[in-house]
C-alpha cells in the first residue's frame, strides 16, 4: 500500500552474492559500519522451515529496537531455541541507515524478517528481489497496520524539507513534468509507528503469529507470553491516559523533530514542532523559532521538549527568545537504542516507561 521510489543498491547485493553460494537472500539492513549481531544462538540457522520442531533452529532478523524486543518477549523461554539478529544495535538511527553485503548475507537465511517498511526501508524491495529463500515469512510494521498508518503531516509552523532545483537541467523538465507531479502529489506515510503502544499490541500479535507458524510445538508458550505482554503494554497505556486526562495541558511544543505523532494521538494532544519525524534538517529558520516561541508564550508553557540525543540548541533559542523560564525535558524516540544500552537493561517498556514519567512530570 505504501508506493515508494526504490534505489538500487546492486553493488551491496553483489557483494552479498559473492559470498554467499546456495544461500538465500531475502532482504537486509544496517549502518554504514556492519552491524554487531546479537544472537541468542551462537549456532547459525540456514534452513527455512514452517514446521520446526523444539529441537531446531530458527532465525529472525529485526531492523530497529522495539521489533527485536517484541520479539525476545514473545519467544520469552524459548529464545534459545531462536537466533535473533537486531542490526541497528549500535546506535545509528533508522533515518541515516544503510545495508550492506554482511546485512544482506544474514538476512539471506533467516525465517522471519520484520522490518518497519517507511520511507527509510526503501532498500528492501531490491533486496527482497534478489532472495532464494523464498519461503521467508516477511513483516511489514506498516502494511500490518493498513488503514491506521498515518499520512507524514507538515503541520503549521513547521519547517519543511527545502529542495534545490538544477536550472542546468530545465530542457528536460517537459519530458518530466508529469514524473515531477507524481512525486509531490505522492503522499508519504509517518513510519514512527512503534510509538504507539496501541500499534504495539497489534504488531506483536502479528508477530505472534509469524512465530507460532515458524515453531507450532511452542505455540501455546507463544500465545502465553504475548497475553502477558499485552497486559503490560494495556496497563502503560492506561497509565499515560491518567496522566494526560488529569492535566489542563493538552499541546507540546518540541524544539526538535517530531516522531511522536501516533502517540499525541493515542491521547488527544495537539502539537508544534521545527520539524517532521524524518527531516534531515539540523537547523530551525528564524521564521519558525518566532513561531514555536509564540507558541510557548501563547500556551504559557512550563517544558519544551527534545528528542534523546539531542544538543538542545534549537530548544534553547526558542525559549531564550520567549523570554520564558521553560525547562527542557526529553523524549526517547526508540530509534537508536544501542547494545550498550539493552546490556543495561533497556526494553521497549521501560523506555516508554520513562517517557510516561516524564511526560506526567511535564503536564503537572
Amino acid at each position: 500500500m505504501f508506493t515508494k521510489h526504490i534505489g538500487i543498491i546492486s553493488l551491496t547485493l553483489a557483494m552479498a552474492a559473492s559470498v554467499m553460494t546456495g544461500c538465500g537472500s531475502d532482504k537486509s539492513s544496517s549502518s554504514e559500519k556492519a552491524a554487531v549481531v546479537t544472537s541468542f544462538s551462537t549456532e547459525a540457522n540456514n534452513t527455512t522451515t514452517n514446521n520446526n520442531s523444539s529441537s531446531e533452529k530458527f532465525s529472525v532478523v529485526c531492523t530497529i529496537f522495539p521489533e527485536y524486543d517484541w520479539v525476545k518477549e514473545i519467544l520469552g523461554s524459548h529464545a534459545d531455541n531462536a537466533e535473533l539478529t537486531y542490526l541497528l544495535d549500535n546506535g545509528v538511527d533508522l533515518h541515516s541507515y544503510q545495508p550492506t553485503a554482511d546485512d544482506i548475507m544474514k538476512i539471506s537465511t533467516c525465517d522471519l524478517f520484520v522490518y518497519v517498511g517507511g520511507e527509510s526501508d526503501e532498500w528492501v524491495e531490491d533486496a527482497l528481489a534478489e532472495a532464494t529463500n523464498k519461503d521467508m515469512k516477511v513483516i511489514n510494521l506498516m502494511d500490518v497496520l493498513g488503514d491506521s498508518a498515518k499520512v507524514e503531516e507538515l503541520k503549521e509552523g513547521m519547517q519543511g524539507e527545502e529542495h534545490e532545483h538544477d536550472h542546468d537541467e530545465d530542457e528536460h523538465e517537459d519530458e518530466h513534468d508529469h514524473e515531477h507531479v507524481d512525486e509531490e502529489e505522492e503522499e508519504e506515510y509517518d513510519e514512527h509507528v512503534w510509538l504507539s503502544l496501541k500499534n504495539a499490541k497489534v504488531l506483536c500479535t502479528e508477530i505472534e503469529k509469524n512465530i507460532e507458524a515458524i515453531d507450532p510445538a511452542n505455540a501455546s508458550d507463544y500465545k502465553e507470553n504475548l497475553d502477558s505482554y499485552t497486559a503490560k503494554l494495556d496497563e502503560l497505556d492506561n497509565n499515560i491516559k491518567k496522566a494526560v486526562d488529569s492535566s489542563s495541558v493538552k499541546t507540546l511544543v518540541f524544539g526538535d523533530r517530531f516522531p511522536f505523532r501516533y502517540f499525541t494521538d493515542d491521547y488527544g494532544l495537539d502539537y508544534y514542532a521545527a520539524f517532521i519525524g524524518c527531516s534531515a534538517e539540523t537547523e530551525a529558520s528564524f521564521e519558525t523559532i518566532a513561531f514555536l516561541s509564540g507558541k510557548v508564550k501563547d500556551l504559557d508553557c512550563k517544558t519544551i521538549f527534545t528528542l534523546e540525543n539531542s544538543d538542545k540548541s534549537i530548544a534553547d533559542t526558542i525559549i531564550s527568545t520567549s523570554g520564558k523560564d521553560v525547562e527542557i525535558a526529553e523524549l526517547n524516540s526508540l530509534q537508536s537504542v544501542s547494545q550498550d544500552e539493552i546490556s543495561e537493561g533497556a526494553s521497549y517498556l521501560s523506555l516508554m516507561q520513562k517517557n510516561c514519567d516524564v511526560l506526567s512530570e511535564a503536564l503537572k
